[in-house]
């Protein structure tokens, strides 16, 4: 008998090898409808595939993301088809899922390009080959016939890929009159795909090496009902309206400029006024939980990040190293802040009384992403992280984790993220070569943030795979204004570090004992997390947090005089205030400044400049009234204390 363990630890008994699919039939017909693949003791398979021993199972609809991700890349194989049909001879490079959706690179025949306008009809075909129900098959290939086979159809793209496999573990897909080199997992058949639209098409690298081949990506969505996707659109329309490189142009929070270099922000006056907001709240917080601030180089040795094993992870990701007249000297544009804060720990002597250690620092770090991977402020060359790095004995591991868990709590509340998941990151216990340290340092962080998550009472999902190369950690998935998924928010630990480094504190017993490492950063990187921020305010920021505060209208040029004496007033009360005195209609000028996003206007003319008033408008709600300025200043005062209210305490 093969005995099947469910997730909620029942386990069902089957005579013979079983499929995904005739396991949910033993559940429930309307499983067997909704499911879409299935994990075996952790590896996604399709549901075809049969059970052949004891295992451990999760089947996965459209309502997980295992789900989504089949549904999704059996749609890029049914996009190949498509354009296959269209376009005979077409080379296919890779088709991978991403967050919304999928894309497949590919190189079409010479003389053949693909417009936006061809979109519509590879949509039309893609439905008429989804309402064939081919089935969509897997079958095991030796590499020597994979080589062969793509040779015929002289594509080398999938022989390079061939070429890197192992013989034994390369699998082909078919359905209908396309085939494609795939690992899977896939639908049983196309018929599960209802709706489809493609969404972009872009230039894309061969393997994003610009040394490469330029080919033709084309992006899509695909979904199992047409009023999923009808409602996707809708979304689509708001999310252009939020998005952030149109809201911070609007707002002058920031630009790009090609003459400093792709990928690399200027932050403008009120872009930097909001960052400091953000970052002089956060140091606001961490004092209270005891964190000092330091400052690093923006450079360091090669030396470091090989100490780190940064350079052998990352170093082809990373700017080229930067040589000095001296013979042999290298350095580099700091990729991370964790390797100069173990050499700050090391300046001197540490006794098991001065742990924890926390240090904390606004570090700008240097990443080199292929121009096609860049993406306003979400994917940039150079960021600014909220990094912190906690150095602490081992039995204080777990309570210091917990002390962030707490500090990301704060955060969220402040910025009314609401909607969240706490994802623990685990090792992938198939590939222990992706990971450095000892299994017996991993078995013990993994065990601290899962005894951490249970005591502070979080709702988890755990991901194996998902961890940094020198810890696992636990990242929080906020669910923005329009639902979309993003990662803010992680925490490492890692015993790894302190042994590369070889940190070290004099224990009670007079010994040298290793401290254990906690990363964290709550924000991630500020550009990263400004962006998901206009996003998911629509640059409506909470009052505390925004630029401009206060807008002041004279309603002629008469008032000038009177308007910024207002503003000085307010200012004086840390209110940041600015006036408008253009020379034009008050009309104007309050459509203007509501399009900035400015949360009060402030409306003055003679009878406000005779009684020392201000008329009140509040963005998005209208008329609220007459006050004096002192008035106002403690009305607006109160606003933001209301909203930071208890989160020092």
């Amino acid at each position: 008998m093969i005995k099947i363990t469910l997730p909620d630890n029942s386990v069902r008994e089957f005579a013979e090898p079983v499929s995904g699919l005739e396991i949910a039939k033993s559940i429930s017909n309307r499983l067997a409808k909704d499911v879409l693949s299935i994990s075996v003791d952790g590896e996604v398979w399709d549901l075809s595939r049969k059970i052949d021993h004891d295992a451990k199972i999760k089947l996965h609809t459209w309502d997980d993301r295992e789900g989504k991700e089949t549904f999704w890349h059996s749609s890029a194989h049914l996009m190949a088809e498509a354009i296959e049909a269209f376009y005979p001879g077409t080379k296919f490079g890779i088709g991978p899922t991403v967050d919304t959706g999928f894309y497949y690179d590919i190189d079409l025949p010479e003389g053949k390009v693909l417009s936006e306008k061809d979109l519509q009809k590879i949509e039309q075909k893609m439905l008429e080959l989804a309402r064939q129900k081919n089935d969509i098959v897997r079958s095991d290939i030796s590499k020597d016939d994979a080589l062969a086979m793509f040779t015929d159809k002289n594509d080398e793209l999938k022989q390079e890929l061939i070429s890197e496999l192992e013989d034994g573990t390369i699998t082909l897909y078919n359905q209908g009159n396309f085939t494609d080199l795939c690992r899977g997992p896939h639908l049983p058949n196309t018929s599960y795909i209802k709706a489809i639209k493609l969404t972009a098409i872009a230039g894309a690298y061969w393997r994003g090496d610009e040394k490469n081949k330029m080919l033709t990506r084309v992006y899509g969505v695909t979904f199992p009902k047409a009023k999923m996707l009808e409602e996707y659109l809708v979304l689509l329309e708001e999310a252009k309206k939020r998005d952030h490189r149109k809201i911070g142009k609007e707002m002058q929070l920031f630009t790009f400029s090609e003459s400093v270099g792709q990928g690399l922000p200027l932050w403008l006056p009120k872009g930097a006024q909001l960052r400091e907001q953000l970052e002089n709240f956060l140091k606001k917080v961490q004092k209270k939980y005891g964190y000092e601030q330091v400052i690093t180089p923006h450079i360091g040795d090669v030396k470091l990040y090989k100490t780190s094993g940064h350079f052998q992870k990352y170093g082809k990701d990373s700017f080229q190293p930067i040589t000095t007249p001296a013979e042999g000297e290298e350095y580099l544009l700091k990729p991370m802040n964790c390797p100069h804060h173990c050499e700050i720990y090391k300046a001197w002597p540490r006794s098991y009384k001065d742990l924890p250690v926390r240090m904390a620092e606004f570090g700008t770090v240097y990443r080199y992403e292929m121009s096609g991977e860049l993406h306003g402020l979400t994917r940039v060359r150079g960021f600014t992280q909220d990094d912190a790095h906690l150095f602490c004995r081992p039995d204080q591991v777990k309570d210091e984790f917990k002390k962030v868990i707490d500090i990301i709590f704060i955060i969220f509340k402040a910025l009314s993220f609401e909607n969240y998941t706490a994802q623990i990151s685990l090792r992938d216990p198939n590939k222990p070569e992706k990971y450095i340290g000892s299994p017996e340092n991993w078995d013990k962080a993994e065990q601290a943030i899962i005894e951490a998550c249970e005591e502070k009472g979080l709702n988890t999902v755990t991901e194996l795979g998902e961890a940094a190369f020198y810890g696992p950690k636990l990242d929080f998935m906020i669910k923005d204004a329009l639902g979309r998924s993003w990662q803010l928010g992680t925490v490492q630990v890692d015993y790894n570090l302190p042994e590369r480094f070889e940190l070290e504190y004099i224990g009670s017993d007079d010994n040298r004992h290793r401290p254990v490492m906690i990363h964290r950063a709550p924000f991630g990187s500020m550009e990263r997390f400004v962006a998901v921020l206009i996003e998911h305010t629509a640059g409506k920021f909470p009052l505390w947090l925004t630029p401009e505060q206060v807008v002041i209208l004279p309603i002629s040029e008469k008032y000038n005089d009177y308007a910024k004496k207002v503003s000085n007033s307010l200012n004086i009360s840390d209110i940041r205030t600015v006036v408008d005195d253009r020379n034009e209609k008050i009309g104007r000028k309050i459509r203007d400044n509501e399009l900035k996003r400015i949360p009060y206007l402030l409306i003055v003319g003679e009878k406000e400049a005779e009684s020392d008033s201000v008329a009140v408008r509040r963005q998005g709600e209208g008329d609220k009234g007459t006050m004096t300025t002192q008035e106002f200043a403690e009305f607006i005062n109160k606003e933001v204390r209301d909203q930071l209210s208890g989160l020092y305490n």
